[in-house]
């Protein structure tokens, strides 16, 4: 069994030899703070905790997975969180991601399609004091209309295309971070918001679970 100093120090390690240079890339000094604090042993399943800071995701039931620590520092970096952002987050799953953005922003609305996977993230979430994240049970395809617009939006399954309602809920200004493809042939891209168009770049190939729900159809 180990203890808060040994997983304290295992996400220090985690950081200097997956995420920053030179191991890596992300530099962003709140985004590598953020990442040595959460828990990331606390959003998996009890028998994989001593694998939680490894270089790898990991599966968390249902199907889906808690990403790379990479990939969610990464992504992070990229969304460019400010203290007083409302960020929407599509694809809670164990909520890792809400608690690392919960350390960066002022409020984050996630939304998980799967039940059991939304009530426990729900209750771990609230269970290590994370007083800022809302979590709802839907289809992540929709948004969050009534919480809307939303400075950043940051999805983490893979649907074919943008969703629209995902487009229509971002502020003038705002950023999204999405993967977009089919298995196997995925594109992370960062979208900017500027005068009602959107501009898309490409930033990174990445393999995510596709987005479920409305966007199947």
């Amino acid at each position: 069994m180990s203890s808060d100093a040994d997983y304290a120090s295992r996400r220090r390690e985690m950081v200097l030899t997956q995420i920053a240079p030179p191991a890596r890339d992300v530099t962003d000094r709140r985004v590598l703070a953020a990442m040595e604090k959460v828990p990331r042993h606390e959003f998996v399943p009890a028998h994989l905790r001593d694998q939680a800071y490894e270089d790898c995701p990991l599966p968390i039931g249902h199907g889906q997975t808690i990403s790379q620590p990479y990939i969610v520092a990464f992504m992070t970096e990229q969304l460019a969180p400010k203290p007083t952002d409302r960020v929407l987050e599509i694809g809670t799953g164990s909520g890792y991601q809400a608690a690392v953005l919960a350390e960066l922003v002022a409020a984050v609305y996630t939304i998980e399609i799967i039940e059991p996977l939304g009530r426990q993230a729900m209750a771990d979430l609230a269970r290590l004091g994370y007083t800022n994240v809302c979590v709802r049970i839907g289809d992540g395809y929709q948004g969050w209309p009534e919480a809307a617009p939303f400075d950043a939006i940051i999805v983490t399954c893979a649907p074919d295309h943008v969703p629209q309602p995902l487009v229509d809920q971002l502020k003038e200004g705002g950023r999204m971070v999405i993967p977009v493809g089919p298995l196997g042939d995925q594109q992370l891209y960062v979208l900017e918001k500027r005068e009602g168009t959107v501009k898309r770049r490409a930033v990174l190939p990445v393999r995510f679970v596709p987005m479920t729900g409305r966007a199947r159809q």
